[in-house]
C-alpha cells in the first residue's frame, strides 16, 4: 500500500497521527519551521522518524498536516464567536474582546507568524492557507445573507472579505504594536454601520 489514501484508518493510527500533529504544533511554537525535522518530531511523539513516512507520507505531508491543524486553532476560535453573533453589533463587541485575548496569547501568535511564514515559502502550505481564508469568508457571507436575505451575493462576499481583511489587519497590527486602540478601531467600524442604517 504506497498511496497513503489506500491505507485503512484505525483508531490507533489516527491516535498516532494526532500525537504526531499535537508534537509538531509544540514544535512549531517553540522552535519554527526550521525546527520542524522528522526526527525532532518523532522524538517529542516518543516514536521513531519511520512512523512520520508511514502515517504522512513523510515530511511535507506532516507540515501540511500541522499546518491545517495549527489554521483552525488560529481561524475557527474567532470565525465561530463571529457566525454565532446575533447581529453586526454583537459581533463588534465579541471582536472587541477576543482579539487582544488572542494577540496577548504568545503561542498563538507564534503560530500565525509561523503559519505566514511557512504559506510564503512552500506553495503547497500557501494552498491550504488560502483554502482555510475562503472556507472562513465563505461561513462568514453566508451568516450575512442570513442577516441581510436581500443582499446580492457580490455584496454578500465583499463584506466577508472585507470582515476577514480586519480581522487579520487588526490582529497583525496588535501583535507587532500592544498598544493598538483595538477598541477604538472597532467603534469606528460601529459608528459607520450606524450612519449607512436605513
Amino acid at each position: 500500500m504506497t498511496n497513503l489514501a489506500d491505507r485503512p484508518n484505525s483508531p490507533r493510527g489516527d491516535r498516532r497521527r494526532e500525537q504526531l500533529v499535537d508534537a509538531g504544533i509544540a514544535l512549531l511554537r517553540e522552535e519554527g519551521w526550521p525546527g520542524l525535522t522528522t526526527r525532532a518530531v518523532a522524538q517529542r511523539a516518543g516514536t521513531n522518524p519511520g512512523v512520520i513516512h508511514y502515517h504522512f507520507g513523510g515530511l511535507p505531508g506532516l507540515h501540511t498536516a500541522i499546518f491545517r491543524r495549527a489554521t483552525d486553532l488560529i481561524i475557527s476560535p474567532l470565525v465561530t464567536e463571529l457566525l454565532g453573533a446575533p447581529d453586526e453589533r454583537a459581533a463588534l463587541t465579541m471582536l472587541r474582546r477576543m482579539l487582544p485575548q488572542t494577540t496577548r496569547d504568545e503561542p498563538v501568535t507564534r503560530l500565525a507568524a509561523e503559519l505566514i511564514v511557512g504559506a510564503s515559502r512552500d506553495p503547497a502550505l500557501g494552498t491550504v492557507l488560502r483554502d482555510e481564508l475562503r472556507q472562513a469568508r465563505t461561513h462568514i457571507a453566508g451568516r450575512l445573507g442570513q442577516l441581510h436575505p436581500c443582499w446580492p451575493s457580490a455584496r454578500l462576499d465583499g463584506v466577508a472579505a472585507l470582515i476577514a481583511a480586519l480581522i487579520d489587519g487588526l490582529m497583525l497590527h496588535y501583535m507587532i504594536d500592544g498598544e493598538l486602540l483595538v477598541g477604538e478601531a472597532l467603534s469606528a467600524v460601529e459608528e459607520l454601520l450606524e450612519e449607512n442604517r436605513p
